[in-house]
């Protein structure tokens, strides 16, 4: 990383003349008797057929391609993977030399389209089978914040919720998370976050973010989300001092609220070993039906059937700039974006069948 660039933020053509006969060719108002076939017809009808209506053999066959390739290189034949070979390659040698960009964050664009993405969406459409709904209600432009539940013990519901604003967007947006602090002192996990797009929780990089036309997203449960107790499920905790608010309401950015069902049931939460958390240095060791009872199988999350619903956007812009230090108008917006998600939770909780279907 060290080495990278920085930078801010119908012409259908039969296959044989057509035939003309001495009937098309014949005056208006004369009568051509039509010409004999077969055994009855004359050495000259024969001759005149043969130089009147020539056979037009058939085309020289172009360079074979090879099965499933159409020709334009995008199939499986040897263009086409000549092709991906050669791009393939030009990325590894992009990555050996540094010879790629990063922003300021350190989102690595090309990394996040080409390799992290591919390695999410396996999770995300054959996993988890996530269903997304109100993708539209993202602006297609300019900045916003989009502010979702959180839970599922580990934090994959930012990762889901990423991939379906990548994928899904009409506009191809891509969202910036804010993460916790502990994220960002992980080895590899840090490396990681960072490449994807992902930020310190704070109001400077969040501000920093939207002022440059970016969807940031933030989940304000925090941990106290993340690691609530199975019997809690679906139920928000307290959104923090309304800080997204705040931040939304100074760069006049719409609230796009997300609610997400599915991850509560990933990692069963039964139990929490406060003392292995303190040892570690952790918010909350999780004491699963599976972990760590079963070790490194017991933390494979069960495959739940996932929806993410994007609600109508919240607009700031016609509150005035001083509006952002309001309390009174913080603690109201905040219960507003808090009161739609959990209603988009219990509206889709009713509507799903099963836990895994």
């Amino acid at each position: 990383m060290a080495d990278a660039k920085v930078i801010p933020f119908d012409d259908d053509r039969s296959r044989g003349n057509r035939r003309r006969t001495k009937a098309e060719s014949a005056p208006a108002g004369e009568v051509q008797p039509l010409p004999l076939r077969g055994a009855a017809a004359s050495e000259d009808d024969r001759e005149d057929d043969r130089e009147e209506d020539p056979v037009t053999p058939p085309a020289a066959p172009g360079p074979q391609t090879a099965a499933g390739d159409d020709g334009d290189g995008d199939g499986a034949g040897d263009g086409g993977l000549e092709r991906r070979v050669a791009a393939g390659l030009s990325f590894l040698r992009r990555r050996l030399t540094g010879d790629y960009e990063v922003d300021d964050f350190g989102y690595d664009a090309e990394l996040t389209d080409q390799v992290l993405m591919s390695l999410l969406r396996p999770v995300y459409e054959k996993y988890f089978r996530v269903e997304v709904k109100g993708v539209e209600n993202i602006p297609a432009e300019g900045g916003a914040l989009i502010v979702a539940n959180h839970s599922g013990t580990l934090p994959l519901d930012g990762l889901m919720m990423q991939v379906a604003v990548h994928d899904h967007h009409p506009a191809d947006r891509h969202l910036r998370l804010l993460a916790a602090d502990l994220v960002f002192v992980l080895p590899v996990v840090n490396e990681l976050a960072r490449k994807l797009g992902h930020t310190l929780a704070c109001a400077e990089d969040a501000e920093r973010l939207l002022a440059q036309g970016e969807l940031v997203g933030v989940m304000p449960e925090g941990f106290k989300g993340i690691g609530k107790p199975f019997g809690e499920r679906y139920k928000l905790q307290r959104f923090g001092r309304g800080g997204f608010v705040s931040t939304a309401l100074r760069q006049r950015a719409p609230i796009v609220p997300c609610s997400i069902v599915g991850a509560e049931e990933i990692y069963p939460m039964i139990g929490n070993s406060k003392t292995l958390a303190r040892l570690l240095g952790f918010p909350y060791f999780p004491l699963t039906p599976t972990f760590p009872w079963l070790g490194p199988l017991g933390a494979v999350p069960l495959p739940t059937k996932w929806t993410i619903q994007f609600g109508e956007p919240i607009p700031t812009d016609g509150y005035a700039p001083e509006a952002a230090e309001d309390p009174v108008l913080m603690f109201n917006l905040t219960d507003q974006v808090r009161e739609q998600i959990q209603h988009t939770l219990y509206k889709l909780l009713v509507q799903r069948r099963s836990v895994f279907f």
